[in-house]
Parts: C-alpha cells; sequence; structure tokens
C-alpha cells in the first residue's frame, strides 16, 4: 500500500510542518499563498498515490514533478516576503529536494 512508500512518508511529513507554518503568515496572505502551498502539496500527495496504482506511472509522475516545483517556487516566496524565516526555508527546502530526488528515481525506474 502507498504507507509503505518512503516518498509518501516524506511527503505526508512535509505536509505536517507546513500546515503550522502557514497558519503563521499574516492572515491577508494565510488565503492566498498559504492556500496556494496547501493546495500544491495535497496535490503532491494525491499524485503520489494515484501514479502508485497506475499501470503507466510516467505521466502521473511527471505532473508530480511539475507541481513539486511549483512549491519549490511558493516556499521561496514565502521567504523572500518573510512569512517564514530563513531557517524554516532551509529545512522546507531540504525536505522538497529529498521528495525531489526520490521521485526522479522512481521517474528513471519506470523510463
Amino acid at each position: 500500500m502507498f504507507q509503505n512508500l518512503p516518498i509518501f512518508e516524506k511527503t505526508y511529513d512535509l505536509i505536517l510542518w507546513l500546515y503550522p507554518a502557514v497558519n503563521k503568515f499574516p492572515k491577508s496572505q494565510r488565503f492566498v499563498l498559504g492556500q496556494q502551498i496547501e493546495n500544491t502539496v495535497l496535490e503532491i500527495l494525491k499524485g503520489i498515490i494515484h501514479a502508485n496504482s497506475e499501470k503507466n506511472k510516467l505521466i502521473c509522475l511527471k505532473q508530480i514533478s511539475v507541481e513539486l516545483d511549483k512549491l519549490r517556487i511558493l516556499i521561496r516566496l514565502s521567504k523572500d516576503l518573510k512569512f517564514i524565516s530563513i531557517r524554516q526555508y532551509g529545512f522546507g527546502a531540504e525536505k522538497i529536494n529529498e521528495i525531489g530526488k526520490m521521485l526522479g528515481g522512481w521517474i528513471k525506474n519506470c523510463g
């Protein structure tokens, strides 16, 4: 099942870290940028679940890769706007990069 996938676990852990961080965004941005971050990371998690059950995983995995790139930009923007600290950005970027490496390996394995 998908719970045994390391990429699923890493993404789930990222979500658990991101939600409280987004809740500390300024109120005016919590429902704009914060919502975009939450939606994007949830799309990544749903994509992993979907790709795991697909016969042709490559299309799904490439879509997840695009969502991961979007998340990278949104997190960077959050840092540049000072909604998260540089330390938080470093932590989040490290987690996203770990997921990206796992995803890259999965894509290479399917291609």
